[in-house]
Order: structure tokens, then C-alpha cells, then sequence
């Protein structure tokens, strides 16, 4: 299994529990074949520039181990999901 730390972006407009509900969502996806060893919401923080007309957004990092097919669904779902607003999965060399 390899290292991956992921980075989201949610929009800035969801109430508390969808935030929670959203994070649960993809910490499901990581644990279906992977093992997140770091979760953190880091909360609302300034965007360096507007993206999709949203000045603010909420924060998520995430390092978890997994195999590389796990990151390709995270991903996936991801890309299809209207709450977040900007997604970076990195490997983790260090």
C-alpha cells in the first residue's frame, strides 16, 4: 500500500452536518481498502482567488495508505460530487 494525502475544498454555504455527512462520505471510500492514519477539518478559510463565484471555502486534509484502485474511486467521486469545490490527491513520499 502506498502514501496519499488528499486536500478538498467544500463550498463555504453547507450547514455543519452536510460538512460532516460529506467528510463521513469519502472517509468510507478511504476505509473501503485503505487506512487514513490523519484526518483533519481544518474549517472556513479565504480562497487565493474566486473559484465557481466562492470567495471562502472549507478545508479538509486528509493522509491515508491505500492501493492505487481505492485513489482512482476517491477521485472518481471526487469529480462528481457539487459540494467540493477543488480536489488534490498527492502521493506521499516522506
Amino acid at each position: 500500500m502506498r502514501k496519499y494525502e488528499l486536500m478538498y475544498i467544500i463550498r463555504p454555504d453547507i450547514e455543519q452536518e452536510a460538512v460532516q455527512a460529506i467528510v463521513d462520505k469519502f472517509q468510507g471510500v478511504i476505509s473501503n481498502g485503505g487506512e487514513i492514519t490523519k484526518h483533519d477539518v481544518m474549517g472556513k478559510r479565504r480562497l487565493a482567488y474566486e473559484i465557481k463565484k466562492f470567495r471562502d471555502g472549507i478545508y479538509v486534509l486528509v493522509n491515508f495508505t491505500a492501493e492505487p484502485a481505492v485513489v482512482a474511486e476517491l477521485e472518481r467521486q471526487l469529480k462528481i460530487s457539487d459540494e467540493v469545490i477543488r480536489h488534490l490527491v498527492v502521493s506521499d513520499v516522506a
